[in-house]
Order: C-alpha cells, then structure tokens, then sequence
C-alpha cells in the first residue's frame, strides 16, 4: 500500500487576529507545520493549536522563519548566519515546550516562506539552519523541496531528510515552484488538485506549467490553509486519497 503524510501550516494568526481554520484543518492532516512566533503565531495560539494537535494524534512540526511578522515571513532578510542558526534554534524549542506541555512534542522541522525559498541555493543560511536542528536534536527530521541546497548539507549532517509537493503549487520542468509572482502559480480547482495529489503519491506523474510530465514521489504533501475555500479542498484531498488507497500516516510517526 502507498503511504504519504499530509500537512499544513498552522498557527498563522497572531493575538485576535486568525489566519485559516486550524481547528478544520487538523482533522484533515496527519502533520501540523506550527508558526514558531517569528513569521506569525505568539505563546498562546502556539499551545493552543499544540494542544489541539495532540488531542488528534496530530504530528507537531516546527515551522520556523524569518522575523518579519509584518512581511508574513515572505521577504528575505541577509541575516548572519550564526544569528539565523539562534533564531532557528530559538523557535525549534519555544514550539517544543508548548508541544511537550500538551503531551506530543516537536517531530520535525519545516522552513516557512522566504527562508524556505533562500535556503533551497544560499548554502551560508541553508548550513545555518541544518546547525540549528542539529544543535537541538540530530534525530529530527526536516521537511523540504527535493534538490534544495539545504536538504543535501541536512543529508551530510546525518539528518533524516524528508522531500515535500505541494498540492496546490505549480511546478517547474526542473521540479521547482513556479513563483507566486507569476499568473498560475497557486492553483484553485479543487478536482484538478486532488487528482494531481493522488498522482504524486502512487508514482503516477504531473503536469509541470508547460505541459511536460514531472514525476514526484514526496514523503509528505502539503495542503495550504490561507487560500479561498482550504479547507473544502483539503478535505477532497484527504477523501480522494484514501478512495486511492493511499494510507495516510505522519511520516515522523
């Protein structure tokens, strides 16, 4: 039986403030990629959605960015990398005291947005990154783009590498996301992204944006959360997945 994890960025709002409907989402995924504070999220919404996780038998993943909650974590900032490597550390182990208080704890590490981006060619802050989970926990697993600079520095690290598609994410020929800048680049059709979906987990190929067959193989596949009707369309996801019996199980498990 084919087997793939599901996951999403949670915990995106700040203070009164929410982003997405965390509470729906959780009862799709199997992995909850959970806003560190740095990018979005605070104290009380990193518990909350932590405890949430954890009552679901939800994987709790680190979802660590750069500080630019102005910017959502979408804008690069040249930063040192020993003060990346800190903050990286930082987030890894604010998130984990809240997921251990509710009975789980951190079982992963994904980059959000613009960090996740940088550190896919620029080896100082990828190199960064792969020291700060190092330094917290050599056993955590990191979730990222097959062929980003920083999963191949993770690998040598002895990390376990983990390679992510996005559902609803344009492709490239080279296996790359097209940019959010471009028209197309995020998709809408809710049919189109569940059938892409299941293809990606039983080996079957897809469509890059000029036509020509990708073949992905992820460990995991993320749903997004902040786009009209998420929910609905993660949900088709999940159904249309297990009607292709594809067991669905966090990879950290």
């Amino acid at each position: 039986m084919n087997t793939v994890d599901l996951n999403a960025d949670l915990g995106e709002g700040y203070g009164s403030w929410a982003m997405g409907d965390d509470n729906a989402l959780l009862d799709v995924v199997t992995s909850a990629n959970v806003a560190c504070g740095f990018h979005a999220g605070d104290p009380s919404i990193m518990r909350a959605v932590c405890r949430r996780a954890a009552d679901r038998d939800v994987a709790i993943g680190a979802h660590v960015g750069y500080a630019d909650k102005p910017g959502f974590g979408r804008r690069f900032i040249d930063i040192e990398p020993a003060a990346l490597r800190d903050e990286v550390l930082y987030q890894i182990a604010a998130l984990d005291a809240f997921a251990r208080v509710a009975g789980s704890e951190v079982s992963y590490v994904k980059p959000h947005g613009a960090l996740y981006n940088t550190i896919g060619h620029h080896e100082e802050q990828a190199a960064a990154v792969v020291a700060a989970v190092a330094d917290y926990d050599r056993a955590l697993p990191v979730l990222g783009l097959p062929g980003a600079v920083w999963l191949k520095l993770a690998e040598e690290a002895g990390l376990t590498v983990v390679h992510e598609a996005f559902a609803d994410r344009a492709y490239t020929p080279e296996g790359t996301l097209v940019s959010r800048r471009l028209p197309g680049a995020v998709l809408h059709d809710g049919r189109e992204i569940a059938k892409r979906c299941v293809a990606m987990a039983t080996g079957a190929p897809i469509k890059d944006v000029e036509g020509g067959e990708l073949k992905l193989q992820p460990g995991s596949i993320c749903v997004h959360g902040d786009t009209p009707g998420a929910v609905q369309i993660a949900q088709r996801v999940r159904k249309s997945l297990t009607d292709a019996g594809v067991e669905l199980t966090p990879f950290a498990a």
